[in-house]
């Protein structure tokens, strides 16, 4: 039941719905909030992203058996330029026909990653005829005079090619997938440069001694001090903001090609530096969508609809700093990759607090012989386990949550190791998750979850009423007027239908007197509430 209904959400179910009209993804924005619109509603992305050589038919299986263990309404898989485009301007549809093919059996929507120009820092995804011509597509050259493997941003003839290549592709999304199955399009991969703050090249280095341009400094609020080249407005950040500069010139470029054939909602990811302590400049990678230079992306990259980290430190307050920096009023927050770890599960939480409008773990296809590439060993137990639970928490509430997130009417709180008690305001109601708390009985300290990975979502939905889900926590409710006493008028457990709470039983009793005590069972409640 719960599955039938997670569906129905995640793709239009009725004859109804088919025959209507059916709108552009897109995003809206609404006092600094952001929703993903699929079908005419907020959508909420609970996504799995594949490995990077597995969107091949004889990998496909085990992509989508994964899909399913998961129980992810989304896809997030590559589309390889040197498969895409095999020779110049002969294109090859065939693997992301397959994809939207599959996916649509499958009942399941894509994110389409563009492995163009860059993936990872590097361009190892470019055709053979692109590869085998220097020309075309020049690598960087460091600050010692040696080349780096990683492209130039300056190589006219390597955006032409990246961007037809892109546009061809748009534009036969644009002919080939009318019930959008392809709902947001990522362009190109972690860009930037390892191993050289810049392109060094006598072509980069002109550039760079030319001024800084005036859409940028007017987009700091930097005008009114004047001019310069880079050296003189930016000092020792200099070299580093100039490579993001051109990175994300090419990049919106290439977008920008993209969205005139088909208008898609298209965004950029970030290999992350450090959120609170970040080393030097050519620490980490350079030029791409990184914390310190976001500013800069939108200034050069209007085509981007969000710039997205990819967040890899395992520890929460690294984690949750992430998310502050790119949860920002001109930025929805997407996280297109996690890691593998049981910790990333519960920070599932942590980013829908900020309004997340999407998340991924990566890797989600296991390879041969049991090996699981998202933890690089072999194991007998499911690493989608802790992913797979949170799904199937919000998956069945998917669209109600993704609409009380936009209108600012939804929480989510995640454990944290020595916190064991959250608070989340709610105007007239605070509303108290506690973690390890006997399930009867008012009164005992918290200990916290057995693994700290208790995490717990409430959403207003109407006066004194709200939806609530959780995992190893307890959620009780505390009136905010002075003497007045909580009452569970109605505690219902259920799911959404297109779009209607269905109700499979009523708790009372045993299940409300202490509070709403919530297990390792995936379980989704509406709650009235009212004073005595």
């Amino acid at each position: 039941m719960v599955a039938l209904a997670f569906a129905s959400l995640a793709w239009p179910a009725t004859a109804r719905a088919q025959e209507a009209p059916n709108p552009l993804p897109h995003f809206e924005h609404r006092d600094g909030r952001h929703a993903l619109i699929v079908d005419g509603a907020p959508f909420l992305i609970l996504a799995g992203q594949t490995n990077n050589s597995s969107a091949w038919p004889s990998a496909l299986p085990g992509v989508w058996s994964a899909v399913e263990r998961l129980g992810a309404n989304t896809l997030e898989v590559p589309v390889y330029w040197e498969q895409f485009e095999p020779d110049p301007g002969h294109y090859d549809t065939t693997l992301v026909d397959a994809l939207v093919r599959q996916a649509r059996e499958h009942r399941v929507r894509l994110v389409l990653l563009w492995f163009g120009t860059w993936k990872n820092g590097s361009s190892h995804y470019e055709p053979l005829w692109v590869k085998a011509n220097p020309e075309l597509s020049p690598k960087i050259v460091g600050r010692n005079g040696m080349r780096v493997d990683s492209p130039s941003p300056h190589s006219a003839a390597a955006l032409a090619a990246d961007s037809k290549a892109f546009a061809a592709l748009m534009r036969h999304l644009k002919a080939s997938d009318s019930p959008h199955t392809v709902i947001l399009v990522q362009v190109e991969n972690e860009p930037g440069a390892w191993n050289s703050i810049r392109d060094y090249s006598p072509a980069a280095d002109a550039l760079f001694r030319q001024p800084v341009p005036a859409d940028l400094l007017a987009a700091l609020g930097l005008g009114a001090k004047g001019g310069g080249d880079w050296r003189k407005v930016f000092g020792q950040d200099a070299d580093e903001f100039f490579h993001a500069w051109s990175v994300a010139r090419f990049v919106g470029q290439v977008a920008a090609a993209g969205k005139a054939e088909y208008a898609l909602p298209m965004y950029a990811n970030a290999a992350l530096r450090d959120p609170i302590s970040p080393g030097p400049a050519g620490t980490y990678e350079s030029g791409g969508p990184t914390d310190n230079v976001l500013a800069i992306w939108k200034a050069a990259a209007p085509a981007l609809d969000a710039l997205a980290p990819d967040i890899y430190q395992r520890d929460s307050a690294r984690y949750r700093r992430v998310l502050e920096l790119y949860a920002r009023p001109d930025n929805p927050l997407l996280v297109p990759e996690n890691g593998g770890s049981p910790f990333y599960a519960g920070m599932f939480f942590a980013a829908l607090g900020k309004g997340a409008v999407g998340w991924a773990p990566f890797g989600i296809d296991r390879g041969p012989d049991g090996y699981v590439p998202i933890t690089g060993r072999k194991t007998d137990e499911d690493p989608l386990s802790g992913f797979a639970l949170n799904y199937r928490m919000v998956g069945p509430i998917m669209r109600e949550v993704a609409r009380a997130n936009f209108e600012g009417r939804l929480k989510a709180v995640a454990e944290e190791p020595g916190e064991h008690a959250q608070a989340m305001e709610f105007g007239a109601w605070k509303a108290v998750v506690t973690y390890g708390v006997p399930a009867f009985g008012n009164g005992a300290e918290p200990k916290g979850s057995p693994d700290n990975t208790g995490r717990a979502l409430v959403a207003g939905i109407g006066e004194n009423e709200f939806l609530v889900t959780g995992h190893d926590c307890r959620v009780d409710f505390q009136p905010s007027g002075a003497g007045a006493q909580r009452e569970y008028l109605r505690v219902e457990e259920g799911s959404y239908v297109n779009g209607s709470f269905r109700p499979i039983r009523i708790w009372n009793g045993d299940q409300t007197d202490y509070g709403l005590n919530f297990g390792s069972v995936p379980v989704a409640l509406r709650v009235r509430l009212g004073t005595y």
